[in-house]
């Protein structure tokens, strides 16, 4: 199930290259020049797979270019479709800290006269979780760059009704005319230049009234949904001009159609509408003049007790209730909307949500006159399937279910808002789950009366909220604490894990830790509706058995183990700190430290333990059974705070954290917190991580989300914090990272990093003694046959300019991996570049696939942008090499 998500530590402060990763996030028309003297690492970075993991609420196909698509998540960002590898690659990894809120992604939309723009309407919250405003994001390379139009209200890819949509829609005709639908009473807005400026429909008549309950004084559950549709009848126009016929949903239950005939300039509520309901989707059939209706009696996409499909004759006029069940059988509203393309009578629709047993599929290949369903019942409990499902690809998502019929595992799905049929082949269709996206290549087998099969299509689409990270300095590299999921244990992290953690399986992991001398004890804790909030493990998370909860127990909290495993120290939700000797089936509550801290252990001796709380630091040498407060001074006064001992050295602490008003940064404690040392070279700090030392270094090496010399990032010491260097780069920023980060104990150089909503990202420097990814070193791919190279400056400006590389293969032979070498002449020097890696060394730039684009067929190309300084002259490199192949220049 899929939880709402609140970034709780901003809310408190109020105030390299990843795997398909984009450029910085522009602006205005130009990149800025660099304006930090730090110390920079080229990293490589890459997620350690889950794949999916959370809410697919949109998927959007382009009518005018094949196996061009594009998927929403609610809080993770927006992804492209590679039809090579048939994976997704992330497009707003550039969104910073600042911005976080531009990660939850409320629609897109992308142009059908111009397969190479895309708009997306980003925020994540309407109320005042998510302190910035709206934008609407354009791209004119299908997402690889993109420039941004801020708005005047807020937008919520995060909020209920977020299934609804799309909200942002470009017109067929004339592609310089986009409509976007705003919530909280904001009315449709409207842009004529292509996305650049947008100014409200002061004539559109109806802001929408529902929200989900009007009585929340947060705001969350008591916005107003507002616009949420919006569709063009592409036959009212030509090329050129802008399409006449406008269809809008309103969040309206009694006036939830709209529409215009005169290109916007005036509308009317259309006559003879079904009410009492929401309109999830409108989509049009312009063929046959068939605008199709989903209806929901709630805004979804958890809630939904009623539903109806209705289809609107354009021509006349003519309502028709084509719903496949009886209102009174329905217990589910519906969604997932889509026509067939090619053949535009076929129409599909889900019950998004029915939770049990399971969600449906309805298709129809008459207009609606008669429907039939992914599964029906043959005798009760027992039912018949029209498909197969393999998850081999993603096999936690049978999440470890033995249930009883009508219910199977894995299930078709839950919260599915989003199916599409592809325009261009009637056999494939993509849903969207609360945990996946689904799809199928044989989709017509439905109507021949054998059975489809329905895998994960996922791969590359990260999306788990990340709590926790521990890495071990033996058995599994990387233990995950996960909302949603729980977390995983990566024995591999290029390989999805076989399951999450199981008996009990938490909702939600809060907090983990293993015993720093025995690393086989690991112990979490987390959120369940029902059973112990605690579980153990004494083979390294590879099994698990649930504990005894103290009296009073309401949730995870943070949890500590001792530095041999000989006990535990838990801040549980809902009571006070307590500690035990063995598994937990004996608590004793702990003196001396209030209810709600943080709790850490010291990595050496397994009798000291760790609290913090509003600003003062305790400290336990009984096991956890009695605390002291420390006497230090000028630590943070709020909750915001991340602390850790070092592993091998008695009572070195390191803390981080604080908010905008007051004490912030990073702290070190030599004498087991007794005092406190600030960093002055760190401007704000909110993570604290330890891995394997430098080369020639003594102390292990530090890691931080952090600000420093006025720049936010992720950092890497190498020398107890007295110099610092950033090792992300604008391109590759993934929102809000202040959860957690470790290092590797075993591989220098190697961080990961957790994200709110891409999962978790490891990075590996290009230093010597980097990292190989788990999987070995990978020598230097080289390609065979013939090459193509064309070189574009976009951009230019006094120090710096921007430029796009790309590379075709004019042989016969595909390409598996593949290295491009040249060299500039006037010393030009690379800053940042996207959708692969690179080093250069003098003149000398070497460029590397990442691992999502090494395969390129034979006619294909790929490509890739970078930006980089200049002098006075800029002259074109004229000579490239693909491995030790000589490429034309174009």
């Amino acid at each position: 199930m899929r939880r709402t998500r609140t970034l709780t530590v901003v809310l408190a402060l109020a105030a390299g290259l990843l795997a398909g990763g984009p450029p910085a996030l522009a602006a205005g028309d130009a990149p800025e020049p660099a304006g930090t003297a730090l110390a920079a690492d080229t990293y490589t970075w890459k997620n350690a797979r889950i794949d999916g993991g959370g809410f697919v609420p949109g998927i959007v196909f382009n009518r005018s270019e094949k196996n061009l698509a594009y998927a929403r998540t609610d809080i993770g960002g927006a992804y492209r479709w590679q039809e090579a590898t048939k994976t997704w690659t992330p497009l707003l990894d550039s969104v910073g800290w600042d911005d976080w809120g531009h990660t939850g992604v409320v629609s897109l939309a992308s142009d059908p006269v111009d397969p190479d723009k895309v708009y997306a309407a980003v925020g994540t919250y309407t109320n005042d979780w998510d302190p910035k405003n709206g934008a609407v994001m354009r791209s004119a390379d299908r997402g690889a760059t993109w420039k941004k139009a801020a708005l005047p209200f807020k937008l919520g890819g995060n909020m209920p009704g977020r299934g609804m949509g799309e909200r942002l829609a470009v017109d067929p005709n004339r592609n310089s005319v986009l409509y976007l639908g705003a919530p909280s009473g904001k009315g449709l807005w409207r842009s004529t230049d292509s996305g650049v400026t947008w100014s409200q429909v002061t004539s559109f008549p109806n802001p929408g009234n529902y929200a989900q309950d009007p009585s929340d004084t947060s705001g969350y559950a008591s916005d107003n949904q507002g616009i949420v549709w919006v569709t063009f009848d592409e036959s009212t126009g030509s090329s050129g001009s802008a399409t006449k016929t406008v269809y809008v949903g309103v969040a309206d239950k009694e006036n939830a159609v709209y529409r215009s005939t005169d290109a916007g300039a005036t509308w009317q509520r259309l006559a003879g509408q079904p009410t009492g309901y929401l309109a999830h989707k409108g989509v049009l059939d312009a063929k046959n003049g068939h605008l199709y209706l989903a209806y929901s009696d709630t805004g979804g996409p958890y809630d939904g007790g009623k539903g109806r499909l209705y289809r609107y004759a354009t021509a006349t006029g003519t309502w028709t209730d084509i719903s496949p069940v009886a209102e009174a059988d329905t217990y589910f509203g519906f969604s997932g909307l889509t026509v067939d393309r090619q053949k535009p009578g076929t129409v599909m629709a889900t019950a998004y949500s029915s939770w049990w047993p399971d969600t449906q599929i309805f298709r129809s290949t008459d207009s609606g006159a008669t429907w039939t369903k992914a599964w029906d019942y043959t005798s009760y409990p027992n039912r018949e399937n029209r498909y197969t499902m393999d998850v081999s690809s993603t096999p936690w998502l049978s999440w470890g279910a033995n249930p009883s019929p009508p219910e199977q595992t894995p299930k078709l799905g839950w919260m599915t808002e989003a199916l599409e049929i592809d325009p261009f082949d009637s056999d494939r269709m993509m849903y969207g789950t609360g945990a996946t996206v689904y799809g199928t290549e044989n989709l017509t087998n439905w109507d021949t009366g054998s059975k489809f099969t329905i895998t994960p299509m996922v791969r590359g689409l990260e999306e788990t909220a990340v709590n926790d990270l521990a890495s071990p300095p033996s058995g599994a590299p990387l233990l995950s604490g996960l909302l949603d999921l729980g977390g995983f244990r990566h024995t591999d992290l290029t390989k999805v894990p076989a399951m999450m953690y199981t008996r009990p399986n938490f909702t939600s992991t809060t907090s983990l830790d293993f015993a720093e001398s025995d690393p086989n004890t690991v112990v979490r804790v987390g959120d369940l509706d029902s059973g112990p909030h605690i579980a153990f493990s004494t083979d390294n998370g590879a099994n698990w058995f649930g504990g005894t909860d103290p009296s009073g127990v309401s949730g995870g909290g943070t949890v500590a183990a001792a530095a041999d495993g000989s006990g535990f120290v838990w801040s549980p939700k809902g009571t006070g700190v307590h500690h035990t000797t063995g598994f937990g089936t004996s608590w004793k509550a702990s003196t001396g430290i209030p209810e709600g801290a943080v709790v850490e252990s010291d990595r050496v001796d397994p009798k000291v333990f760790y609290g913090f709380k509003s600003g003062k630091f305790y400290v336990s040498t009984d096991g956890g059974a009695t605390f002291t407060a420390s006497a230090a001074t000028g630590l943070p006064s709020g909750d915001s705070v991340r602390f850790k001992a070092l592993p091998g050295t008695k009572g070195d602490v390191w803390l981080a954290g604080g908010a905008s008003d007051g004490a912030y940064g990073l702290w070190h404690s030599t004498d087991g917190g007794k005092t406190f040392t600030k960093l002055s070279n760190v401007d704000e700090a909110d993570t604290i991580g330890f891995g394997k030392a430098a080369p020639n270094a003594s102390y292990q090496t530090l890691y931080t989300s952090a600000k420093i010399d006025g720049v936010r990032g992720i950092f890497r010491s190498t020398d107890r914090g007295a110099s610092w260097t950033r090792i992300n780069d604008d391109a590759h920023q993934w929102g809000w990272t202040g959860a957690a980060i470790t290092g590797d104990p075993r591989v220098y150089g190697r961080v990961y990093v957790a994200t709110n909503g891409r999962g978790v990202v490891y990075g590996d420097t290009s230093d010597t003694g980097g990292g190989d990814g788990g999987t070995g070193p990978d020598p230097d791919p080289q390609p065979p046959g013939a090459c193509a190279v064309t070189y574009t400056i976009t951009n230019q400006w006094s120090d710096g300019f921007q430029a796009e590389v790309r590379v075709t293969n004019t042989g016969t032979d595909a390409w598996n991996g593949w290295t491009l070498n040249w060299s500039f002449a006037d010393g030009q020097r690379i800053s940042q570049l996207w959708n692969a890696a690179h080093t250069q060394s003098g003149p000398s730039v070497t460029v590397r696939n990442t691992d999502w684009n090494g395969t390129v067929a034979a006619g294909s190309s790929v490509g890739f942008g970078f930006t980089a300084s200049r002098s006075a002259t800029n002259t074109e490199p004229t000579a490239f090499k693909l491995g030790e192949q000589t490429c034309t220049v174009r």
